[in-house]
């Protein structure tokens, strides 16, 4: 799966016994004690993140503001716990630190830390609402898993039809904000290009603030035009992306193995039968089994 979301076999068990037994715990959520650690994990970082949230609100901060500073202060510091841990459970480590997984575990806690420096950033802590992508994991949902990877590709397949029509789209904003730009001039807003082209984007991307307006007919008909080409585009981006994805459904590929029930290897193919790890039986996948008991009788 790669750096992005690497498995048990590419992160590498440990061989002190201890850390085998940490890395059970931690990184195999389908034994019993790993359910448990994942779950007391994601009920730790949803009530973190609601601390935060509630923290911002300035009559909850003065009321309750050394409170929610110390519960938060106790977050972290498990959440940094939970960080080492995670590191000295694994043998790879370098390979965990810049995955996916690592890199947001890394950045939950930092906030924290930075805010002591930096107050402003304290309310970055929130980016640890990503870690909860391992519920997909953790509850064996594995269809939402396969959905998820399917956005992610068709997004990166089509990022290149995408990216020409942002180029297009930039082009014509500069195109009508330089024109509104010599039609109205400094006397109706339109003091600069730049402030002009802002004008131009809030206007094909049918935003609308209001904060500028042309008030010649001239600059009334050529901001007409905007929406006019901005009501056209908006649906193009989208038919790209849905054109891929048709494409990526048509050629999914079939479904994987469930993870071993016995050690939690992941990674076998369709039709194996036997975990490549400890060879004990594997589960097979729901359509399977659906296939296998034939059609209901009446």
């Amino acid at each position: 799966m790669g750096l992005l979301t690497p498995t048990n076999e590419e992160l590498g068990r440990p061989d002190a016994a201890w850390r085998r037994r940490l890395h059970t715990v931690i990184f195999e959520s389908e034994t019993p004690a790993g359910r448990r650690f994942d779950k007391w994990i994601v009920a730790a970082i949803l009530v973190s993140v609601a601390i935060v949230v509630v923290d911002s609100v300035p009559t909850f901060h003065q009321r309750h503001g050394k409170v929610l500073n110390a519960a938060e202060w106790f977050f972290t510091i498990v959440f940094t716990l939970e960080y080492l841990a995670r590191l000295a459970s694994v043998r790879y480590q370098l390979r965990y630190m810049f995955s996916f997984f690592g890199i947001v575990d890394l950045l939950s806690v930092l906030p924290t830390y930075l805010a002591i420096f930096f107050p402003e950033t304290h309310a970055l802590i929130d980016v640890r609402i990503l870690r909860l992508l391992r519920i997909f994991r953790i509850f064996k949902l594995a269809d939402y898993v396969a959905e998820y990877q399917m956005l992610g590709e068709a997004l990166a397949a089509s990022r290149r039809k995408i990216l020409v029509f942002l180029s297009a789209v930039f082009m014509v904003v500069l195109i009508m904000g330089t024109l509104l730009y010599v039609v109205e001039g400094p006397a109706n807003g339109f003091v600069d290009i730049p402030t002009s082209v802002y004008w131009a984007i809030t206007t094909v991307t049918t935003v609308g603030f209001g904060d500028i307006t042309p008030k010649t007919d001239v600059g009334r008909f050529i901001a007409s035009v905007s929406m006019l080409i901005g009501w056209g585009t908006l649906a193009v981006p989208t038919g790209i992306f849905t054109a891929e994805m048709t494409a990526r459904r048509h050629l999914r590929p079939p479904l994987l193995q469930l993870p071993c029930p016995s050690c939690g290897a992941t990674g076998h193919g369709a039709e194996a039968k036997y975990c490549q790890m400890c060879g004990s039986a594997l589960a097979a996948p729901a359509g399977e089994n659906a296939q296998a008991a034939g059609p209901p009788v009446r």
